[in-house]
């Protein structure tokens, strides 16, 4: 083999013709086959397998570096992509979808669907019973004028009264009010034996300020019921009654009115919790420049306020009692989460704005949002019928359990949807769904905490006009002014004459007239006919 391969070579370089004994074509040896290549050749080859090698770690190390870019890059796109979708949403907020007010709405906002226009014209239909206000009783009118028909005729004759009464009018006028002032002569004396000097005191009962019982109740009721400012309660008075006071004095009497209702808000705080179904809501609130927050319980015939520093369970705590037995009805925020949840009833006005949320999302969200949506109208249509009385319980209770069901299993497959949000709440609303029916099968809870938030409205109000407190003293006032006003609102009576009642019973150091209802009552009273209308 090897003399073979130098004869090869031999004629290869001098150029001679292959002999006979010249073997053309490929040498083998040891399996492996062998060539002859000029050095240049060689060398050339090998130079350009150099080249070779090094465009090919050049176009590895560019790949790499490519690669790694368009992973960086495809991060980023996700990360702005989610960022575009959270913004989305965000613009998209409304007070149909978060617990924004309506005020807040932007213009592009969807409007609620207006109701179909009816034919019938504006005002009374024909055959409507028409409805005029009832005369008093004549003991309850002071004066009576008889206003006699004219002497003559048009035609000449003369008119004879009959006596006959035809047509009563009644007409109420306000009196101009003068207030009632009576000066206290404070006499000396002087013991005729030691010569020391004695003074004469005021009756029981008399204040040591300028007002009385009742112009100090309506001095609280108009700044803590009416939300008057300090300075308008100073004018009102001045106008109706030339009365002249200053804004110290308003600020005082507040506090002496504080002061004399806190027993009777204490005792119905404890009726409060004692009761079978409560409403508990609250909100943003200041004092000063310190944030607050403004809590409410709420219960059929007694409501209290609360203003505390914070928004956590020790304050839910303090106003339910830790060993609360009732019905919770509230939001899912985290500071009632003690409250076993048999025992409470999740708002469904928070649930559909949550749904609206889902619903707007894409993909698999929408699609799951849009069902629950459907299953909640249904839900509230029977909701309706059997709390205005068309639908027996028994049968809403044989009605709802498909409607559970599906709404069940569509918050079940929220949880695999792939959003992260949507699947983040329909989590926590599988954690706490027995709240979601206690309505069903408990009767007098609302499916709603719409009582609640009506009757923070009130204090809501009053912090927009008077943009808090400014002092623990006014917040004491605020919240016990606001439960005097509610409590007295739901059972039906005179606030003024209770605040005046309760400050007359401070002075003369009696028992305080009570808040609580002459019979308890027995369960939630029942909301409006709109508690729902935007869901429908």
């Amino acid at each position: 083999m090897g003399f073979q391969l130098l004869r090869r070579l031999a004629a290869y370089l001098t150029g001679e013709s292959a002999g006979s004994g010249t073997v053309f074509g490929p040498i083998w040896k040891d399996a492996e086959e062998y060539m002859v290549v000029r050095r240049s050749d060689w060398e050339a080859l090998k130079r350009e397998n150099e080249e070779l090698r090094r465009e090919n770690e050049e176009l590895r190390q560019e790949n790499a570096e490519l690669r790694r870019q368009l992973a960086q890059a495809l991060g980023k796109i996700e990360v702005l992509t989610a960022r575009v979708a959270e913004l989305e949403e965000r613009l998209r907020m409304s007070s149909g979808n978060s617990s924004k007010p309506p005020s807040s709405d932007p213009p592009w906002a969807k409007p609620k669907p207006k109701r179909a226009k009816g034919k019938r014209k504006r005002g009374a239909q024909q055959g409507h019973e028409g409805k005029a206000r009832s005369l008093l009783p004549p003991e309850e009118v002071d004066s009576f004028v008889d206003c006699a028909p004219p002497v003559g005729c048009d035609c000449g004759g003369q008119v004879e009264a009959t006596g006959e009464v035809v047509e009563t009018r009644q007409v109420v006028e306000l009196p101009k009010v003068k207030p009632l002032v009576t000066e206290y002569h404070i006499i000396e004396g002087v013991c005729s034996k030691c010569g020391k000097h004695h003074r004469g005191s005021t009756p029981a009962g008399v204040p040591t300020g300028v007002l009385g019982p009742r112009a100090m109740a309506l001095v609280a009721v108009l700044a803590g019921k009416y939300r008057m400012s300090k300075r308008y309660v100073v004018e009102l008075l001045r106008d109706l009654f030339g009365l002249g006071l200053s804004l110290g004095t308003v600020s005082n009497t507040e506090a002496r009115v504080s002061e004399a209702v806190a027993e009777p808000v204490d005792e119905a705080e404890e009726h409060a919790r004692a009761q079978a179904v409560g409403h508990m809501d609250e909100t943003g609130f200041r004092m000063g420049k310190l944030k607050s927050w403004l809590w409410v319980l709420a219960t059929k015939l007694v409501t209290v306020f609360a203003i505390r520093f914070s928004r956590s369970t020790a304050v839910a705590k303090e106003m339910l009692g830790e060993k609360y037995q009732g019905i919770l009805v509230s939001d899912r925020w985290s500071a009632y989460n003690w409250v076993d949840t048999s025992r409470r009833q999740l708002c469904w006005a928070h649930l559909l704005r949550d749904f609206t949320k889902i619903s707007e999302r894409r993909g698999a969200s929408k699609t799951i949002g849009d069902a629950l949506l459907g299953h909640a109208r249904k839900m509230f249509s029977l909701w309706h019928q059997v709390r205005d009385g068309p639908l027996t319980r028994a049968d809403f209770q044989a009605k709802m359990v498909p409607i559970r069901q599906a709404i069940e299993n569509l918050i079940g497959e929220g949880v695999d949807c792939g959003h992260a949000k949507t699947s983040r709440t329909c989590k926590k609303l599988l954690a706490v769904k027995v709240a979601l029916w206690t309505f069903v099968d408990t009767k007098g809870v609302e499916p709603t905490n719409n009582f609640g938030e009506r009757t923070i409205r009130a204090g809501v109000m009053w912090r927009k006009v008077s943009f808090g407190t400014q002092s623990e003293r006014g917040n004491r006032f605020v919240e016990r002014m606001l439960s005097v006003a509610a409590t007295c609102r739901q059972q039906g009576r005179n606030v003024l004459d209770f605040v005046a009642e309760a400050v007359e019973a401070k002075l003369n150091r009696m028992p305080a007239p009570s808040l609580l209802p002459a019979q308890p009552a027995a369960h939630q009273p029942t909301s409006s006919s709109q508690d729902m209308s935007a869901a429908a």
